[in-house]
């Protein structure tokens, strides 16, 4: 469940500075799938929730100097055994999507939930992350009912040429089979 202040109750909530307010708090309506690892193809590591937190030691590891400075938040991490971290609560805006567009609207944070799943294009991803994801998914979408099967994608498809996540090993069959509420 989903709380008024848009907390999931069954999470870990690790809030970021990295949010600000929607410009429209009655248009939640679109749910973007994501993947990272830090560094990238490790996983474990507690390096996202340090970035999302903007406490990355960018001396850490030659890729986390590319990083330095960027600001960036999800919503939501699942990690590869399924545990969901809260960074931005629902009714606010995480800076996940960056330079996108949805039907035609461009500015996808304003209007969109992220969920960021802890993997890479070119691994699958674990069968615990799906059931957390579905069972994400349909707390959010019973919370923000304008969130509905057809308004789910990929950061891919918001951000092409751009991005390519949550990628080719993402199962978007499965997962579309796995959600509950119809359209």
């Amino acid at each position: 469940m989903i709380t008024a202040e848009g907390w999931l109750e069954t999470s870990n909530s690790v809030p970021s500075p990295n949010f600000d307010d929607r410009p429209d708090l009655s248009d939640i309506s679109l749910l973007v799938i994501h993947n990272i690892s830090l560094p990238p193809g490790q996983f474990g590591t507690g390096c996202v929730e340090q970035f999302f937190c903007n406490q990355l030691d960018h001396s850490a590891h030659p890729f986390f100097e590319e990083i330095e400075g960027v600001r960036v938040s999800s919503h939501f991490f699942i990690d590869r055994i399924g545990t969901v971290t809260q960074f931005v609560p629902t009714v606010a805006r995480a800076w996940h999507a960056g330079l996108s567009c949805f039907e035609g609207r461009a500015a996808c944070n304003d209007f969109s939930i992220g969920i960021e799943l802890e993997g890479t294009d070119e691994q699958p991803y674990t069968d615990e992350q799906y059931i957390s994801l579905l069972k994400l998914t349909d707390a959010l979408m019973t919370r923000h009912p304008q969130i509905t099967p057809v308004r789910i994608t990929g950061h891919s498809d918001i951000a092409p040429g751009r991005k390519t996540d949550p990628g080719p090993c993402f199962d978007w069959k499965r997962f579309r089979a796995g959600v509950k509420r119809q359209g």
